[in-house]
């Protein structure tokens, strides 16, 4: 449909690839830590008072148990605000829109890189602001590139960021699910830039030119703000003859939107769009599950406990990878280093791991249904499979990373891209699945934003391995495993709830809201 694909040809194509490869290249660098943290050490960061220490035999060894407190500790911290100001961009994105959310991340995620790149081992702790404020402007850039039409009242456009139709997918009509994953996948391999970076200071090129070279790059994030990109929101389904960016401008009047020029009349009036979601009925509204049950039911709580079980491990092995691989590499620099590259690499495999969990979900898309079942009880009985997937293969990667065999590991860095890949996009399509969409922002919302308390166990975790188990992840990772294997009950009991017989789940999506509670 050529003729509703907004801003030309030439434009659509350079909106989706420029979106990618900043998706790529700047918005999840903070789960590259592993290789940021080999580097911060070779220069010595938080290095004070503990660099030696005298053994029983007299030899002199780097005694890393401090520093890697540390280095815990900043990556605690920008994970932990990376998913609680989660609740509060939705606002700030759906009220003053795309533009202002843009300037917001450029203005956060440079000011981090200048940071970073300007810090030394004396301002150590600068890195805690300057981590936190990248993964912040990081995830606005995500948001910004994946706003999704149409809005469901009362749903935050950020929050939907993981399974509406996409901003840019929405020119590209058609192609807007295989759009989306990749989208989610960039950012997942965007860890990898900080591989990047450790091979460039292996080579010579000191940390602070790499950082200042990123900080440099916010002007390709300002031209595509102006040029690619509408001051407010691009609409889904797109109208006809719909331009944005600067060039919006030149057509008439803009709409809220970006421009809509009238082919009939040949003037130049903006005929504002609105969704059609805008016009659903408040009666429809009025049968489904209000938020204070959706949010006291077992599905979510269920998915509350899913989801904050598997992304903590996730997180706990990001942050402590730098130390468990010393240790399981008896301080062998060579082999960390090697390592902490095969990790970082690795990592470049979500962009073709993320699409998988999408055509589970969307398995039954297309199909003939049972009789007297609706969409949503499909895509709910899908919902499981993927929820089971998932838990399935974080307990794979919970017990390979739990076994303390150096060589494991490669398979242990396969297992976590693929279960981190499946974690996020199935958490969000979850939820739009099982609730009523004019709750979905704010269920979304508060999901990680109470995963991000739980994340905060990271540290603990870390804390007792350091502590009590003398540097003997053994028991914690036990721990681990045994919190994944809790999480197969959520996946259990949404099956067992699409099994229920017919009659209380076949009036409509409704009456199948409401059951479900």
């Amino acid at each position: 449909m050529p003729g509703r694909q907004g801003g030309g040809g030439g434009r659509r194509w350079l909106t989706l690839v420029s979106g990618l490869v900043e998706c790529l290249c700047f918005a999840g660098l903070v789960f590259g830590w592993a290789s940021l943290v080999f580097v911060l050490k070779e220069d010595g960061y938080f290095n004070d008072g503990h660099l030696n220490t005298t053994g029983a035999n007299n030899s002199v060894f780097r005694d890393d148990s401090d520093l890697d407190g540390q280095f815990s500790m900043v990556f605690t911290v920008a994970s932990f605000l990376n998913n609680f100001f989660m609740l509060l961009i939705g606002p700030v994105f759906d009220h003053f829109g795309t533009m202002a959310a843009r300037l917001l991340a450029i203005s956060l995620y440079t000011t981090g890189t200048l940071m970073v790149a300007f810090s030394t081992a004396a301002t150590a702790r600068v890195l805690f602001p300057a981590l936190s404020f990248m993964s912040i402007g990081g995830m606005l850039f995500l948001v910004t590139n994946m706003q999704g039409y149409p809005q469901v009242r009362g749903c935050s456009r950020a929050a939907s960021l993981f399974f509406c139709p996409p901003k840019v997918g929405n020119l590209f009509g058609s192609h807007r699910s295989t759009i989306i994953t990749l989208y989610n996948g960039a950012f997942d391999s965007s860890s990898a830039v900080f591989l990047i970076i450790k091979v460039l200071h292996e080579h010579g090129v000191s940390l602070r030119s790499s950082f200042l070279f990123m900080s440099s790059c916010s002007i390709i994030h300002l031209l595509r703000t102006f040029f690619l990109l509408p001051k407010t929101h691009i609409p889904h389904p797109l109208p006809e003859n719909y331009t944005y960016g600067l060039s919006c401008g030149k057509s008439g009047s803009s709409s809220k939107d970006g421009a809509w020029r009238s082919g009939d009349t040949g003037g130049h009036n903006s005929i504002p769009f609105q969704p059609e979601n805008e016009l659903q009925s408040q009666s429809s509204e009025e049968r489904d599950p209000s938020f204070r049950s959706c949010v006291l039911s077992w599905f979510f709580l269920g998915h509350l406990v899913w989801f904050s079980l598997l992304q903590v491990q996730h997180y706990l092995f990001i942050g402590t990878l730098n130390p468990t691989l010393t240790r399981l590499a008896h301080g062998d620099h060579s082999l960390v280093s090697r390592y902490t590259n095969a990790f970082a690499i690795a990592q470049l495999c979500g962009v073709l791991c993320a699409p998988w969990n999408g055509l589970i979900m969307d398995r039954n898309k297309g199909k003939q249904r049972a009789p007297g079942e609706t969409e949503k009880e499909a895509d709910l009985r899908s919902s499981a499979l993927s929820l089971f997937t998932t838990s399935l293969l974080c307990l794979l990667f919970s017990v390979c990373a739990s076994i303390p065999v150096l060589p494991l590991q490669y398979l242990t860095f396969s297992l976590q891209v693929a279960s981190r890949s499946f974690l996020y996009g199935g958490n969000a399509a979850f939820i739009s699945i099982a609730f009523p969409g004019h709750h979905f922002g704010k269920l979304y919302g508060l999901v990680m934003c109470l995963s991000a308390v739980v994340s905060l166990l990271q540290y603990l975790c870390s804390a007792l391995v350091k502590g009590p188990f003398h540097g003997d992840p053994l028991y914690v990772n036990m721990g681990l495993t045994v919190a994944v294997l809790l999480t197969f009950s959520h996946s259990l009991h949404v099956f067992l709830r699409t099994k229920r017989p017919r009659q209380t789940l076949s009036h409509g999506p409704s009456s199948l809201s409401t059951s479900l509670f």
